[in-house]
């Protein structure tokens, strides 16, 4: 596993929760009731299950959520959420946000920081593993995981709806391209300052029959190659992109643009349907 600095770094970072769990599956976590922590206070650079804790720099914060463009519509889950900084700052930009953390006392710090600052009733936290936690109805997700971590979550990811907002601080997602970076600036944060943002792209590789012609694409992660065949004649597809569910491309110096809707497209002027 790629490690962290030592605690010595790590106590002049600005970062989120690290601690998470490696269990698979991907199945409901059980909210569980966590332990009295009145004196509890986490230490930086403490060890989780698998990787340390980092606290995070508000400034990243509120960045990774600007990424993000959250709205109160949003449901948001940030993935190993340490002492609960990220979920309780979407709670107050009127978010249903989640925290899932596996460490039982930072859950209970989290709770009692929400009720603090008075957002109980839209910030909750979970104490439970990552990895077997049903996220799937969320539309924004953050996280501060180590590479080989965010790879082991991708899948399930780009299995989400179309559209959902992922943001990391630091960390990429292997040879999926993030499709925004962004840094906290340097008065505010000092160590674990960038952030990247993916949007989950529909799924659009294969045949697609149109009214006059037939489109064939092939997909890796938002990016597009492929061929636009009309009465017959061929013409590859250049400048091609999916973004959520927003699709675009140029073929024959005419560019393309339409909405995906499960194995259909539509577009000003133009169809198809998934052959």
């Amino acid at each position: 596993m790629r490690s962290l600095p030592t605690v010595r770094t790590l106590a002049q970072a600005s970062c989120i929760a690290l601690s998470v769990a490696l269990s698979s599956g991907h199945v409901f976590a059980q909210a569980q009731p966590a332990a009295p922590v009145s004196n509890y206070q986490p230490e930086v650079g403490q060890q989780g299950k698998d990787v340390v804790w980092v606290p995070t720099a508000q400034a990243l914060v509120d960045r990774m959520l600007d990424m993000a463009k959250v709205t109160p519509n949003d449901v948001h889950y940030d993935l190993g959420s340490g002492d609960g900084r990220t979920v309780i700052t979407a709670a107050k930009r009127g978010l249903k946000a989640t925290g899932v953390e596996y460490n039982p006392d930072m859950v209970a710090l989290s709770r009692a920081a929400a009720a603090k600052e008075g957002v109980s009733d839209k910030a909750i936290f979970i104490q439970g593993d990552i990895f077997e936690t049903n996220f799937s109805d969320a539309t924004v997700i953050t996280l501060f995981l180590l590479p080989q971590l965010n790879l082991r979550l991708r899948p399930t990811i780009l299995d989400m709806k179309p559209g959902t907002r992922v943001v990391s601080n630091s960390f990429d997602m292997g040879d999926w391209q993030p499709d925004e970076r962004a840094e906290a600036g340097s008065q505010e944060c000092t160590s674990y300052c960038r952030a990247f943002l993916w949007i989950v792209p529909a799924k659009v590789e294969g045949s697609w029959k149109m009214p006059d012609g037939q489109l064939t694409l092939k997909q890796t992660f938002q990016n597009l190659t492929g061929t636009l065949t009309l009465k017959g004649s061929p013409t590859e597809i250049s400048n091609a992109k999916v973004n959520g569910d927003a699709i675009t491309f140029t073929a024959g110096g005419k560019t393309y643009t339409g909405k995906v809707d499960g194995n259909s497209i539509k577009g000003e002027g133009w169809s198809a349907t998934r052959a």
